[in-house]
């Protein structure tokens, strides 16, 4: 090995790329230490980080060329030690000057002003937080004003932060391409306008509201009266998630779902408001969809709701089956409430998205219309090959035998479907035509029953979901 050229042995290490890899090579030799050293890229530190700041500065010393460093504190406890606060940061920005990446996760120690020093860090191209809640609206503004060149910015959880300047500066910036808000409550979606110009670069944007507090503060009247009509350029939209958001006719969020021409990944979980005609215009602009995922919401004691029964049908879905050819993955959920017969899919509806679309994976879950003949209907279903089945319980052991005869399954999930026994998997015991079969806390199904139904097979049994 000491007769190995420096170039060629950069290369062999260079192709590891697990950490625990790394580390057991780096301590063969002092030549692999020295290469390791200078190649490190990224590290993941946490409660092992004790004493933060000094042990952060002799792995910075020993990586001086990190660019990406992940900081996150998950279950934490005082005995573990003080975690990294400001200082640590400092020490960051001072010696790391490549650092393009930072996450901090569960980070309580770390305020505004660390924020102020990771702002000197000119090439930062990605900020992610997640549970930061001493840093406000001030400390991301005086980050997104010190790094010019930021396109990932994620807020998970920062409950702090409420003036939403930074978005303002974001807007005018035009730089972002990945933007991420998660149950930052005093952030709305009214505020999402403010990015303006940016709009016209963000590719992926995930937007979830805190049910709970919208709950509490905003369904007095769904802030439908407060919204004012806003134009979003938003054409090279590629993925677009809204979780618990309020979708307003004509105004807000619901100018993107008409505006994405290139979309190829939507999310709508929870979203009041969701009309026909939004889901009809997305189809017809976005011809490059490839993956939908829609879930709706429950509650209908909503003053609004019953009055106004906002809900999708299937002239969604037939919008989709006409104009999104190239849709491979399709996800319908309906959460618990107390109206069940509300799930608004027909079979027929379901089944025109499947025979006129390529589907790869179809999801379920409590989906009551889908049934044993929607069963038999995926035997010619000729691209299918990921089916997942969560608590349909209009499904029967005559349905599930009809997997056997489905050309290119090759992974199928059932949980807490009430109706299917061991009997249902008889046909696929001993023919290995799956090639993962996952059972989760199905009543009647044994885990005796599926051995020997799929190459890889997992069985899990909790029932506390019925009680």
């Amino acid at each position: 090995m000491d007769g190995l050229p420096e170039q060629l042995l950069w290369e062999i290490l260079g192709r590891i790329n697990k950490t625990v890899d790394r580390n057991s090579a780096s301590l063969a030799c002092k030549r692999f230490h020295k290469v390791d050293n200078e190649q490190r890229r990224s590290l993941r530190v946490g409660c092992g980080l004790n004493p933060a700041n000094e042990a952060l500065t002799s792995l910075c010393n020993r990586f001086p060329n990190l660019v990406k460093v992940e900081i996150t504190y998950s279950g934490w406890m005082s005995k573990s030690g003080k975690q990294l606060d400001d200082q640590g940061l400092l020490i960051l920005s001072v010696l790391c000057p490549s650092l393009t990446d930072v996450t901090l996760s569960y980070c309580t120690f770390i305020t505004d002003v660390g924020l102020s020093y990771l702002a000197s860090c000119s090439k930062l191209s990605a900020l992610k937080l997640n549970f930061t809640p001493r840093i406000t609206g001030c400390g991301i503004l005086s980050l997104v004003v010190g790094c010019k060149k930021l396109t990932v910015l994620h807020l998970i959880r920062c409950l702090n932060v409420s003036s939403v300047e930074w978005l303002e500066y974001l807007g005018k910036l035009e730089t972002l391409e990945d933007l991420s808000i998660k149950n930052c409550r005093a952030i709305g979606e009214g505020d999402l306008i403010k990015l303006g110009p940016t709009w016209r670069k963000i590719k992926r944007l995930q937007f979830e509201v805190d049910v709970n507090y919208r709950y509490m503060k905003v369904y007095d009247r769904l802030a439908v009266d407060r919204w004012q009509k806003q134009l979003v350029p938003c054409e090279n939209m590629l993925e677009l998630s809204l979780v618990n958001c309020i979708i307003s006719p004509g105004r807000g969020l619901a100018c993107l779902l008409e505006k994405c021409k290139n979309l190829e990944k939507i999310r709508l979980d929870m979203c009041v408001g969701v009309r026909d005609c939004d889901i009809v215009g997305l189809a017809q602009k976005s011809s490059n969809l490839r993956s939908i995922s829609l879930r709706g919401p429950s509650d209908f004691s909503l003053p609004l709701l019953l009055s106004n029964p906002l809900r999708l049908t299937d002239e969604s879905l037939k919008a989709l089956a006409q104009n999104c050819s190239m849709l491979e993955s399709i996800r319908i959920s309906f959460t618990d409430g107390e109206f069940p017969s509300f799930s608004s899919f027909t079979l027929n509806g379901i089944l025109t998205v499947i025979q006129m679309c390529p589907i790869r994976k179809l999801s379920l879950d409590h989906v009551y219309s889908f049934n044993d003949v929607g069963m038999e209907a995926l035997c010619s279903a000729p691209y299918l090959e990921t089916l997942e089945l969560v608590r349909c319980q209009e499904i029967t052991d005559e349905g599930l035998q009809l997997v056997a005869q489905f050309p290119h399954l090759c992974v199928l999930r059932l949980s807490k479907c009430l109706g299917v026994t061991d009997d249902g998997f008889k046909p696929l015991v001993g023919s290995y035509k799956l090639e993962l079969l996952s059972v989760e806390n199905c009543p009647q199904i044994s885990e005796r029953g599926v051995q020997g139904a799929a190459r890889s097979v997992s069985f899990k049994q909790d029932l506390s979901w019925m009680y």
